[in-house]
């Protein structure tokens, strides 16, 4: 039997310290100033969150695809870039997603 990279006691130790400060980072905004009204300068930069994480989720897929190994191709550029032109367009969260999707399922389809 090999030797284990990482010994039981620290990686245990690692996961309740991770647990732990996952816990804190939550329990500052829900548990100690959920119930207050938040000043009017945090609420605006806290609605651009969403804007700013989901293209560093999608992005990866979009550029570095594991289906294709890493290459990028055109089914997946052309539905990003669908999504992207029908969301500022119409504004319209679902038919940009359903949009960039049937893009995606038809160039699939189309070439292979």
């Amino acid at each position: 039997m090999t030797d284990p990279i990482i010994a039981k006691g620290t990686l245990w130790t690692v996961i309740i310290l991770l647990g732990l400060g996952s816990f804190a980072l939550r329990f500052v905004f829900l548990g100690l100033i959920g119930n207050r009204p938040m000043p009017d300068w945090l609420m605006r930069h806290l609605r651009y969150t969403a804007v700013a994480v989901l293209p560093g989720l999608v992005a990866p897929l979009v550029v570095w695809p594991n289906a294709t190994g890493g290459v990028l191709d055109l089914p997946r550029l052309a539905a990003a870039l669908t999504t992207l032109a029908l969301g500022y367009y119409t504004k319209n969260v679902l038919i940009a997603i359903f949009g960039g999707a049937g893009v995606l399922y038809l160039l699939l389809y189309l070439l292979g």
